[in-house]
């Protein structure tokens, strides 16, 4: 206590610099209770977060390899992988500012993508991903630069700054490493416009509590598509804007004989100008599209609610008129302590459906046409979209309270809707740790 006694007039990043350096606080590191692989560092960590201040710096790795087919059935694996380097700050702790707080994350990505490599066809690409964990540029990014505030006793919710729609709209959990299954569905199929993590934009979020169950929600976002550019994962400046995106929300979060669940209904609509899919020359004042999220615990095990079965369902809806996908529909389930002697690991399966526009197909039949070429193995074919299929099949070993392993299996049918490219079957492995 000597120790935290001589540190504690000092700034919070000068007690991390000092607790980091004095191998005397080890203790903790790498024990399984520890919500952190570098623990409590002596308890100066807890300390910290009693007095408003979380740091914390998360780890993502994914490795895929091909079992069989796809468009190259040459055998080979890739892996991509994230850090996030975060802080949270309790303004109300810190600065007395009641009911605030501060949210700061860089994130750094890293690797290459087995479904560009081994599973698609390069003139189609696939609509999914089998390592959710790679796009959007591999670079550093500023993810996350935010202040919330809340008024009325919480009733009223408002955050302003940078982050992106998948954070409070259409969100999701992303323990899967398919990325039909992985965080807000939405942001997969128009991502031309809603830019998931680790991408940010300015942009404003309002809640109102209408009732401890239910909330309503909006949002403006700006919409520029310049933010996903790998030099700009730190630009400031609104240069580039093209317009907003306006998410609005429904969530219901109720308690089904005791058990926890969530629905949400939500619409997006935005301001910018979109191409038409059959008319290359001809552009739309705005697009729009809505989504149904539902997830819902059905049993708990042996009488435990932090154990049991849950069902989740997500669907999308987009625009006809400018969108390659018009819609998406996924179901799935998961099992969280299916066996005694491992009641913190979960088993996770989930089916989806990608439904490319039918007038991305008939535009992809003139072009061919056109040029007099009906053969799928001449280079200048456009391939014919129709639906892509993806499944996976996952055990999350919860090895540590900071380490999940997650070996899973994957089947993509019919990758990037191109029913011409075999069917292919990929084994991965999902690491997510806290450090």
């Amino acid at each position: 206590m000597e120790y935290f006694k001589r540190i504690s007039g000092l700034t919070p990043l000068a007690v991390l610099v000092a607790v980091a350096s004095n191998p005397a606080l080890a203790a903790g590191a790498f024990e399984s209770s520890s919500k952190w692989m570098t623990g409590d560092w002596g308890g100066a960590r807890t300390e910290l977060l009693d007095k408003g201040y979380d740091f914390t710096l998360d780890y993502v790795g994914e490795a895929a390899t091909n079992l069989h087919g796809g468009y190259n059935d040459d055998r080979t694996a890739r892996y991509s992988d994230q850090f996030a380097l975060g802080m949270k700050l309790d303004l109300q702790k810190i600065l007395g500012w009641h009911d605030a707080e501060f949210k700061l994350a860089i994130t750094e990505r890293s690797g290459r993508n087995l479904s560009n490599d081994r599973i698609s066809d390069p003139r189609a690409g696939q609509f999914s991903s089998v390592q959710e964990v790679w796009g959007r540029g591999q670079t550093w990014r500023l993810t996350q630069m935010w202040i919330k505030q809340k008024y009325f006793d919480g009733a009223l919710d408002v955050k302003v700054g940078r982050f992106g729609e998948g954070e409070d709209f259409n969100s999701f959990p992303c323990d899967f490493q398919n990325l039909a299954f992985c965080g807000s569905q939405v942001g997969n199929w128009v991502g031309g416009i809603w830019y998931n993590w680790p991408v940010s934009q300015w942009a404003m979020r309002v809640k109102y509590n209408i009732t401890p169950e239910f909330f309503a929600q909006v949002g403006v976002f700006e919409q520029n598509p310049s933010n996903l550019e790998t030099g700009n994962g730190f630009k400031l400046s609104g240069s580039g804007t093209k317009g907003m995106i306006l998410p609005v929300e429904l969530v219901w979060s109720p308690q089904v004989s005791g058990l926890p669940g969530e629905y949400r209904l939500g619409y997006y609509y935005s301001t910018a100008k979109a191409d038409d899919i059959s008319d290359p020359d001809r552009t739309h004042s705005s697009k729009h599209g809505w989504w149904v999220v539902a997830q819902q615990q059905v049993t708990a095990h042996k009488g435990d609610a932090n154990r049991g079965l849950s069902l989740f369902a997500n669907f999308t809806v987009h625009d006809k008129d400018t969108n390659v996908v018009d819609n998406y529909q996924q179901v799935g389930l998961v099992y969280k302590g299916a066996f005694d002697g491992r009641p913190k690991d979960d088993i996770g399966f989930g089916v989806a459906r990608i439904h490319v526009n039918d007038d991305v197909k008939k535009r992809a039949e003139l072009i061919n046409a056109g040029n007099g070429i009906d053969d799928y193995d001449n280079p200048a074919f456009v391939p014919i979209q129709r639906s892509e299929y993806n499944a996976e099949l996952y055990y999350g070993f919860h090895v540590t309270d900071w380490l999940t392993v997650r070996p899973n299996l994957q089947y993509i049918k019919s990758p990037g809707g191109v029913d011409e490219v075999d069917n292919a079957l990929v084994a991965g492995i999902k690491v997510q740790s806290s450090f």
